[in-house]
């Protein structure tokens, strides 16, 4: 996932960084709320990590201006207090979750796909497209029931893809899913990633990947009612 961090302790951020690329997410990191109001405007983030303290201004403070400029990214307030009503009033300002440092890695992960996949309308932490079932919290992925081995580039591109699935996705917003902004190759490499994931999506199914391509536009990862019926009888892929 690409997840935007906001952060002005040093240390704090370095040590959540790692956690998050360890787990295969892009992070983009700042430690000012200005900055923090800009890039959520200009990019398309799956999540926003904002902490209150910052200095700059005041976390509720950016949490209001991102969401007066009507952008709907998920945001999950880190504060190293409990207090009940700084709870209360982040939640009232547009936060989407809270949680209190110090906090555990395996938490922050699950909280994180939880939050993410609710945003994008899926109750679950398995996402279904056809025959594709796609595991957020193992990070694996079946067709028809049967395991695909994966690249962690691949992967990310399907969970983009599934995440977002029935709308088009552009090769640059692929790209930017991927590499962060950061030492970005040519776009072509995301047609290079397409390719091969179709490939092994077809051996699993009966020749189908269900990637479609809009010329002009992207690619689109489609749930057409066919698929959706053929997948509705196979067994539940295992959590």
């Amino acid at each position: 996932m690409h997840i935007l961090l906001v952060e002005d302790n040093p240390v704090a951020a370095k040590s959540i960084e790692l956690k998050l690329t360890a787990e295969g997410h892009n992070v983009f990191v700042t430690d000012l709320g200005e900055d923090a109001i800009e890039l959520t405007a200009v990019y398309d983030y799956d999540l926003v990590l904002l902490d209150l303290d910052l200095s700059d201004m005041e976390g509720l403070e950016v949490l209001r201006a991102v969401r007066a400029k009507k952008i709907r990214t998920p945001v999950i307030i880190l504060t190293a207090t409990s207090d009940i009503e700084t709870k209360v009033k982040a939640l009232s300002a547009g936060a989407d979750d809270f949680i209190s440092k110090p906090f555990h890695k395996a938490e922050l992960a699950a909280r994180i796909n939880a939050v993410v996949r609710r945003s994008r309308g899926h109750s679950e932490s398995i996402i279904r497209t056809g025959n594709i079932a796609l595991n957020l919290d193992t990070r694996s992925a079946e067709v028809c029931g049967v395991p695909v081995h994966l690249t962690p580039s691949e992967y990310k591109v399907l969970e983009l893809l599934s995440l977002r699935k029935n709308s088009v996705l552009t090769k640059e917003m692929c790209l930017n899913h991927l590499y962060n902004g950061l030492r970005e190759p040519e776009v072509k490499i995301i047609d290079v990633f397409i390719c091969k994931l179709r490939k092994k999506l077809a051996q699993a199914s009966p020749g189908e990947t269900q990637i479609e391509t809009v010329w002009g536009g992207g690619y689109m990862l489609r749930d057409g009612p066919e698929t959706r019926r053929v997948y509705a009888e196979l067994q539940p892929l295992a959590a």
